[in-house]
């Protein structure tokens, strides 16, 4: 029987067998993701930074977020999570950045962006997308979903696979 890894663990193994770092931006998460792969041992060999940026005005200040970005398009938005992994991985100089924004619940959801809506980026040398997500559950659901999610995104670009998980 093969033994099971958890995604952080596969995570870190494809990054520290290319050689490469991650950094991460994470906003709904409150740095979940970046709290999972440092519970790896090893993880400073691939492991550059985590910036929680909670509110607009740190992800503009902290990530260079553009303010017009946010007043047009929102927080919780495709170009806001492209925005925030570019500049995470600006930054850190890292080779990969991993962002998270969305609405954990239980308030803040609107028709057009309910609860559960979360946008993940992922920006590297040849990649730079983001995937609109709808996770069911409480807020502790939505936000774990949110965490294994964006690690399974990061190990597949690392890997240099399709990181559109939806499929």
């Amino acid at each position: 029987m093969e033994k099971f890894e958890s995604i952080e663990t596969r995570l870190c193994k494809a990054l520290l067998e290319k050689n490469m770092k991650i950094a991460t931006a994470e906003s709904c998460t409150g740095g979940m993701i970046a709290a999972k792969i440092t519970s790896v041992p090893g993880a400073s060999g691939c492991f550059d930074c985590g910036v929680v940026t909670y509110s607009n005005e740190q992800k503009t200040k902290l990530l260079g977020v553009n303010e017009k970005t946010l007043l047009k398009f929102g927080a919780v938005s495709y170009e806001t999570a492209l925005e925030m992994c570019k500049g995470v991985k600006a930054i850190s100089g890292a080779d990969f950045g991993i962002s998270v924004t969305g609405i954990a619940g239980p308030g803040g959801g609107t028709p057009e962006k309910p609860v559960g809506t979360v946008w993940i980026g992922i920006c590297g040398n040849d990649i730079h997308q983001a995937f609109r997500f709808l996770f069911n559950g409480n807020r502790n659901q939505v936000r774990q979903q949110t965490v294994i999610t964006a690690m399974e995104i990061a190990r597949r670009g690392v890997l240099g696979l399709d990181v559109d998980v939806r499929k």
